[in-house]
């Protein structure tokens, strides 16, 4: 149950911040209501902060909820810093909304979106980021694609927080890819929305 806990968090995360936020920007194109959404006065920045704010709330309560549910139901020992749980989650979790953001945006179409999201969080969690299968057995060139998966980085740092009890400054590297991918993530989605009708 123990080394379960971490990548069902991850899990839980992905759907939520890809899931959900996929759909945001695709249901505004399918609903028509895309033009009054161009119209407004607000920036390409203000509209995603406007979009993804609720849903990272919800998915830091699914972290708590999660976590809380791990410690006081199933007894899964906590050993590490809760500020430090709490931090790599909310960055992990920027990383998936704004995923979910791009794909919301370049795909236009809700059941494209939900599929695109599913192919590039929920797959990659469950089978890729050592939730499942350790990421020492798999083959040399599976293990190369892992590095630019967020997902292997916070199961790492969940498991090594929740269980050791380890701290941020032996996992200054795992922290440091995925702030990168975080990043490099956002920028690509505010890039890639466009205030205008294509």
């Amino acid at each position: 149950m123990a080394n379960l806990v971490p990548g069902v968090v991850a899990l839980v995360m992905a759907v939520v911040g890809a899931f959900l936020t996929s759909l945001t920007i695709a249901r505004e194109w399918e609903r028509g209501t895309m033009e009054q959404l161009i119209s407004t006065p607000v920036g390409k920045l203000e509209i995603q902060v406007g979009k993804l704010i609720p849903y990272f709330a919800l998915g830091m309560i699914d972290t708590v909820l999660c976590a809380g549910m791990s410690v006081w139901w199933f007894h899964v020992p906590f050993r590490g810093s809760w500020s430090l749980l709490f931090g790599s989650s909310a960055m992990f979790l920027l990383v998936v909304l704004s995923l979910g953001y791009y794909i919301s945006v370049t795909a236009k179409s809700q059941v494209g979106a939900n599929q695109m999201a599913m192919l590039a969080t929920f797959l990659p969690t469950f089978l890729l980021s050592g939730f499942i299968f350790p990421i020492d057995q798999m083959p040399v060139v599976v293990q190369w694609i892992t590095r630019i998966l967020p997902a292997r980085y916070y199961v790492s740092i969940v498991r090594d927080v929740f269980l050791k009890g380890t701290p941020a400054s032996l996992l200054a590297g795992q922290l440091a890819a995925l702030a990168a991918i975080a990043i490099v993530l956002i920028a690509l989605a505010t890039r890639s929305f466009h205030k205008k009708l294509q």
